[in-house]
């Protein structure tokens, strides 16, 4: 499948049934107990990237682009903690929902800005770039070419999440794409870290932290790269 193919698949999704289904995770309503457990690993990894953040002592005032934003579940706390947050999503309605769950906050919403845009096509440059659970919707092929935009971006650090090619996530995987659901209409890509972290030092860059974080359903990679400075 090749990258327009491949991204309106990913905009497609977003814009319909995986809206619907993201919203409800992301939010604080009923859920399913496998759906309460992806809202709890996405959250350990949103709470992950506010802690490393906040210890640095510098985030008030701070440019950050959260690529793939979603509903603005990192770009909202960002901005209350003093960030100038740039969110940007492949989903028209994704942006939206997160703009609601700002405007009205003015304290917030005066640091936030939204906008429905495709990773590739991010213009700008930014003190930090993040890009949390994106790569799971896109085959290795894509990858070399997103990160290094992202890196482009970045003045100082990218911090990104990926879901771990690992012999017991592939297994488990495989089993639970025996049981499909109704909700299962997207399809999950695990990604070698050997290969995320080259491709952050083809473009200058160099791991600074890092992390697992995993519940039963949900399993994300967490690095921070900080570009070199000689």
């Amino acid at each position: 499948m090749s990258v327009a193919d491949e991204k309106t698949v990913v905009r497609d999704y977003f814009n319909s049934t995986g809206f619907d289904r993201w919203r409800r995770i992301y939010g604080d309503g009923q859920v399913n107990k496998v759906q309460l457990d992806i809202r709890q690993g996405h959250q350990q990894t949103v709470d992950q990237v506010l802690e490393w953040l906040k210890a640095d002592g510098n985030l008030p005032g701070l440019s950050i682009c959260d690529a793939g934003c979603g509903v603005g579940s990192l770009s909202i706390p960002l901005a209350e903690a003093g960030a100038i947050v740039y969110g940007s999503d492949i989903s028209e309605k994704m942006v939206a929902e997160a703009y609601y769950r700002a405007k009205d906050r003015l304290n917030v919403i005066q640091k936030l800005s939204f906008t429905a845009q495709d990773l590739e096509t991010l213009q700008g440059r930014y003190h930090t770039v993040i890009c949390l659970d994106v790569l799971i919707h896109y085959p290795q092929n894509q990858i070399p070419e997103m990160i290094s935009h992202l890196c482009a971006l970045a003045e100082s650090r990218v911090i990104l999440s990926f879901a771990p090619k690992t012999l017991a996530l592939t297994i488990l995987k495989k089993v639970g794409e025996l049981f499909p659901g109704p909700s299962k209409t997207t399809r999950a890509y695990q990604h070698k870290e050997a290969n995320i972290v080259k491709i952050f030092s083809d473009n200058g860059f160099s791991i600074q932290r890092q992390t697992m974080i995993g519940t039963s359903f949900y399993y994300s990679r967490l690095i921070e790269a900080i570009r070199n400075t000689d």
